[in-house]
């Protein structure tokens, strides 16, 4: 039977025993029994950001995989899963405590919006009026602005209706906000499922034409352990074209053949073969192969050392790689380890980079009256 715990009694064994990093998910440590890893849903006080009480939440699903989400801007904190010998280890980038976040976080595992990715010169225009938005990526806007969803709290309520194991994320965005315009009342779904996938459900509607444009921004090393880079893992991408970007990383507004260049990733490539051919590293929206627009496999991540692989299946016609390089050794896992130059990736479901602006993209705008819905879901497996 599936039951939201407080943190005490069992609720506390599970966390001691999946808490990631720095915890029992150190890599080398051996899973724990199936029959201690009760499913569902456990939480904990987390402190306070703006006046409101932030809490993190710990998913289990059957496997005894445990991810764990805070309210404070929707994050993933940690992602602890199987390696292809059983052991435990967080696979994902983040912190043990709310006050690291708010000191300095590159938005690791963060809900991002308004606007996901940048938008050129911070402006953009809709019925003939122009918005400005806040510069905080040199000249450009980036990430929904200083403060875009990925600092907000957010209401959270736990669900484990219909054998689900999830967690209901909502929040209003006030007209205004950060420069856009709209009402934008958001709802973003994470359930953890028996198959070791993290399902992510995001839903807008607004009451003033304004653009959307949701993601998440996980920080991902399959090894469990920063030490190895992701320089050895394989990726594979279904994209046949990809938006070339300028200095300050906005596309040109063209869509590139990929043949020939070292963004073919068509077929599994190490990322250490050809990042060096890449002025700054990856850090590109793929234009991706669609055949519907319902759920595809998109993209495959492998990990040779732990013989984990992440499916990354998605509605949107976007990815955007990128290769962590401008973690800078500044940062630190809970267990003490240096985050180093490329000591994580991303991989970004969405729509692409600056489409307000380039009117030859998949649109971004959303009006009254419509629902603004898409899907993705992050699946970890292990090859044998």
């Amino acid at each position: 039977m599936i039951m939201i715990k407080k943190m005490f009694g069992t609720a506390l064994l599970l966390g001691m025993l999946f808490a990631g990093c720095g915890e029992a998910g150190k890599p080398g440590e051996k899973a724990v029994d199936m029959a201690t890893a009760a499913p569902g849903i456990s939480e904990t006080d987390w402190g306070t950001a703006d006046g409101k009480p932030v809490k993190l939440y710990t998913l289990t699903n059957v496997n005894g995989t445990t991810v764990k989400i805070t309210n404070y801007g929707g994050i993933i904190t940690s992602w602890v899963t199987k390696d292809k010998a059983g052991n435990l280890g967080n696979v994902v980038m983040g912190f043990d405590s709310l006050s690291s976040y708010q000191q300095a976080s590159p938005y690791f595992g963060a809900i991002i919006g308004r606007y996901g990715n940048r938008i050129g010169k911070g402006t953009f225009a809709i019925d003939g009026t122009t918005y400005k938005l806040a510069a905080n990526d040199g000249p450009n806007h980036l990430h929904g602005g200083p403060k875009g969803f990925d600092k907000v709290v957010w209401d959270a309520q736990p669900d484990t209706t219909g054998g689900n194991t999830s967690l209901i994320l909502t929040y209003l965005s006030k007209d205004g906000e950060e420069g856009y315009p709209g009402n934008l009342k958001v709802k973003v779904v994470y359930t953890l499922n028996d198959g070791d996938g993290l399902v992510m459900d995001y839903s807008a509607e607004t009451d003033k034409p304004t653009v959307v444009n949701l993601t998440n921004h996980s920080y991902f090393n399959l090894s469990g352990d920063v030490s190895n880079t992701i320089l050895n893992h394989q990726l594979q991408v279904n994209a046949d074209k990809y938006t070339p970007v300028d200095a300050t990383l906005i596309p040109t507004g063209s869509m590139v053949d990929v043949t020939g260049t070292p963004f073919d990733f068509r077929t599994p490539f190490k990322i250490g073969d050809r990042i060096a051919n890449v002025e700054g590293g990856y850090d590109h929206n793929f234009v991706l192969d669609r055949h519907s627009t319902g759920m595809e496999l998109v993209a495959t991540l492998y990990d040779t050392i732990s013989g984990r692989q992440l499916e990354v299946i998605t509605t949107e016609p976007g990815l955007q790689f990128y290769s962590g390089n401008f973690l800078n050794g500044s940062l630190k896992t809970p267990d003490g380890k240096t985050i180093v130059k490329h000591g994580a990736l991303c991989l970004e479901t969405q729509h692409f980079p600056d489409s307000p602006n380039k009117p030859d993209f998949p649109t971004t705008l959303l009006k009254p009256g419509e629902k603004y819905s898409t899907q993705t879901i992050y699946k970890i497996t292990v090859r044998l």
